[in-house]
């Protein structure tokens, strides 16, 4: 294989993401409805010829991880450190915060309704609106939001990213995750600043898509709160606010804006689900989420499985599967740069199991609000959904109970707070990978938190169609991610193996600072 300089694959990868990226732009305000039809054409194709590889991904995923988490191997501490350099608290909630996000207040509210009104093909015969589809409504989100999708996010490939980096000294970029398999000879070639390049577009989709879409949303809540006019202006003027506050922390480092977000999201969340559950339905919430979770578990296997309908697929499952493995890459990158001293059991048992549970107790506070209000009173929930999309499921839940005057301003500002987390620390991860530094500049930061945040206002100025695109583009980048994340099936073992090797060697005092990958020999640092 043939190799570049360094400095020549440095400079490819934001030459390759920032290229096209203004491609994408350009392309969508040439023509835009043109535009929206190919981008529409190639996520049907990429969610029909992927969508089953990508199920048995997820669960090849997780299953892995988990295996080796509860093996031997689990008590292995990562990073070079034997204790944590991030306080437990903060480490859990920027893990929180920065995946779950956007998500986790407007689809917790509405995804359970969708399913509510209409049940998923996992679960035939349900009558939709009536109690016999509240256990699946809800089951089928715990999906979505659950074990197999906070396991890509942050498990094998995390691990592997550990290896390269701290005990191996490979700079903490996507094609790391090969380092394992390939040495570096990746390092300084062509191809892996092509992998860079595309996970990081595919994060920057990821990203940029809720970035536009909560200003939207954002407008709506205003209109249906104060009667401001929902414009393109108040929606621009959004816009700027929310880059505003993720690029300013930023800005301001890890260590300091964005723990300072993750811990106001956390208690804030805490805060406002211990509202919901005085003020709302208490007993069906956890009566319902206890029945739903046992029905998640139980039929685990065949919701993932599930391809028997692939329209509803490609627009669900296959949709959530496609944007979660195209954060993997970043996201782990993220996770990995917080994460020194932690063993691989506590990783992945705080990623994979105890996130996913508290994230699906959520959805049942949000989400089962909705649908017993929606029980009590037909329509009071599906009406303003039908009629406002998104946004209304959770205006409408709120506005039925008491101190909603409080409760819809506290929630529009959590969701704007979370959304912000993910904008701050992706372009910190983006920034990094471009850099291949720990501590990229200040300059590179703000540089990649303004830029997503332009390319969302473009969109949005664009029109819907633009921003729906993007959305649809997400799916799209997650093929040749996918293939990436596959390959932590053979890279995440060995790395295991050798970490494992590397503790032993210590504890014999026989370690010679040395670091073996592919048959060769690299330089250890920490």
């Amino acid at each position: 294989m043939s190799t570049y300089s360094a400095k020549t694959s440095d400079k490819l990868v934001p030459t390759l993401t920032i290229g096209f990226i203004l491609f994408f732009l350009l392309a969508a305000l040439i023509d835009l409805s043109t535009f929206t039809a190919s981008i529409q054409s190639m996520f049907t194709s990429a969610s029909a010829s992927f969508g089953y590889w990508w199920q048995c991904l997820m669960i090849m995923n997780f299953a892995l991880a988990m295996i080796i988490a509860t093996s031997r191997y689990g008590k292995i501490k990562m990073g070079g450190k034997s204790k944590p350099t991030v306080p437990t608290f903060r480490w859990i909630a920027m893990i929180m915060c920065t995946l779950l996000a956007g998500g986790g207040v407007f689809w917790s509210a509405a995804e359970p309704i969708f399913h509510f009104i209409t049940p998923s093909p996992s679960f035939t015969g349900v009558e939709g609106g009536t109690a016999a589809a509240v256990t699946p409504a809800l089951a089928q989100s715990f999906l979505h939001w659950g074990f197999l999708a906070w396991a890509v996010l942050g498990t094998l490939s995390t691990i592997v990213l550990m290896y390269a980096h701290y005990q191996c000294g490979v700079k903490l970029r996507p094609r790391a995750l090969l380092y394992p398999i390939l040495g570096d000879k990746l390092e300084n070639h062509w191809f892996g600043s092509v992998i860079d390049a595309c996970s990081i577009i595919a994060v920057a989709a990821g990203t940029i898509g809720p970035i536009g879409f909560l200003a939207t949303q954002l407008g709506y809540s205003l209109t249906v709160l104060t009667g401001m006019e929902n414009s393109l202006f108040s929606q621009v003027a959004i816009l700027v606010g929310v880059v505003g506050i993720y690029s300013i922390s930023a800005f301001t480092g890890m260590d300091k804006g964005l723990q300072w977000l993750s811990r106001m999201n956390v208690i804030g969340a805490v805060v406002l689900l211990l509202a919901i559950l005085i003020l709302g339905p208490t007993g069906f919430i956890f009566e319902q989420f206890g029945i739903a979770f046992g029905s998640y578990l139980h039929n685990l296997p065949a919701m993932s499985l599930s391809a028997d309908n692939p329209s509803w697929n490609s627009w669900w499952t296959w949709f959530f599967w496609g944007w979660f493995i195209g954060f993997a890459p970043m996201m782990a990158i993220f996770i990995a740069r917080i994460s020194k001293g932690r063993s691989i059991r506590e990783l992945v048992l705080t990623v994979a199991v105890a996130a996913p549970i508290a994230t699906n107790f959520w959805f049942s506070v949000l989400g089962g609000t909705g649908i017993y209000l929606e029980l009590q009173t037909p329509g009071s929930i599906s009406a303003p959904l039908q009629d406002a999309g998104l946004p209304a499921v959770l205006l409408a839940s709120l506005s039925q109970l008491p101190l909603s005057w409080l409760l819809i301003p506290a929630f529009l500002v959590l969701t704007t707070t979370f959304v912000a987390t993910t904008g701050d620390s992706m372009a910190y991860s983006i920034a990094m990978a471009v850099s291949g530094d720990n501590e990229p500049s200040k300059s590179q930061r703000l540089f990649w938190a303004v830029m997503m945040g332009v390319v969302a206002g473009v969109l949005l100025i664009a029109g819907d169609g633009g921003l729906n695109a993007l959305q649809s583009f997400i799916v799209i980048t997650a093929v040749p991610v996918s293939f990436l994340v596959a390959a932590t099936f053979i890279s995440g073992p060995i790395a295991v193996a050798k970490m494992k090797r590397h503790a032993v060697s210590q504890a014999e005092n026989s370690d010679n600072g040395y670091c073996e990958a592919s048959g060769e020999v690299a330089k250890s640092t920490s």
